[in-house]
């Protein structure tokens, strides 16, 4: 029986889903914090150390959580992630897919160099010129959103809505990270779900929101809905933009009939998702990852 390492600080609902698929195909499955794993460059012993590995590394590794921490303690677990690679064991989404994705500044970056439409956006360390820039935009008539480089579920974002606003302006560890807001069309708040694997859209929802913020976690509501083609494509090209094996991409239909990547995670949820699409998730992606381990050349490589 192959054994898979998955990732994660808290298992919860998707670990015991991904357990579940692995088991029936024929592969165990073990959680694993990265907060356990070292290296250890030490005759006689792996380089690396993963607890429930130590005679033998995973064939596979899933990776459904990155914990927060210091710059060293998050570099050591993406070192960890870019090692298992680097040793041959497939690694999914690997840790550049996910350096790229929980980085927003940079994120943002690779959408505007690969023509996907995302909001206009400034990342800067000086506060001075960041309000600026937000005085201007607010001058000319556009709210802002202010968000954490790295973060997720809506935590720590604001929105600057008038000058007064601009009292509550805060950094990220020293770094501003500002977007234009984008209205959506239509009553109310919503954005689309669109979870995208190995080049192809798999299901996607419409979220509603009890207000901006549209994140499942903060109480929005779902409903499935068939994407028109342009949709999905910008969904696609947004995942191929940051190298991703697979990924929920956010966008929003604007009030002018325009979409907008807001965002792409690495490590999307999909509860909401299968709660009004008939698709098992878990199951595609196990059978992705499981694809790449018959042939490990292909990881890395967006078809």
């Amino acid at each position: 029986m192959g054994r898979i390492a998955i990732f994660t600080d808290d298992p919860g609902w998707h670990g015991k889903q991904l357990r579940t698929a692995f088991a029936a195909r024929g592969y165990s499955a073990e959680y694993v914090s990265l907060t356990e794993c070292r290296i250890q460059l030490q005759e006689g012993l792996l380089p690396l150390y993963i607890p429930g590995f130590a005679a033998a590394l995973p064939d596979a590794v899933f990776v459904r959580g990155v914990p927060g921490g210091s710059l060293e303690e998050v570099v050591l677990y993406l070192d960890i992630l870019h090692a298992l690679k680097i040793m041959g064991i497939p690694v999914y989404n690997d840790g550049h897919a996910i350096e790229r994705s929980v980085d927003k500044g940079m994120t943002s970056f690779l959408l505007q160099q690969y023509s996907v439409p995302t909001p206009q956006t400034w990342v800067l360390r000086d506060r001075h010129q960041a309000i600026a820039i937000a005085e201007e935009q607010l001058r000319a008539g556009h709210q802002l959103i202010s968000k954490p480089i790295f973060g997720s579920q809506g935590e720590g974002i604001r929105r600057i809505e008038k000058m007064s606003d601009l009292f509550w302006l805060t950094h990220s560890q020293g770094v501003y990270y500002l977007q234009r807001f984008v209205r959506c069309a239509g009553a109310g708040f919503s954005d689309w779900r669109v979870f995208v694997v190995h080049g192809k859209v798999i299901a996607s929802m419409r979220r509603r929101g009890i207000h901006w913020l549209n994140n499942v976690a903060r109480g929005a509501s779902c409903e499935a809905i068939q994407l028109d083609p342009k949709m999905e494509n910008i969904a696609i090209n947004a995942v191929q933009a940051l190298q991703m094996s697979y990924a929920g991409v956010d966008i929003i239909c604007t009030q002018e009939g325009d979409y907008k990547v807001i965002e792409v995670n690495s490590i999307p949820a999909w509860k909401g998702l299968e709660s009004v699409c008939h698709v098992r998730v878990a199951e595609i992606l196990v059978d992705d990852l499981l694809s790449y381990c018959e042939l490990p050349e292909k990881m890395g490589v967006v078809c």
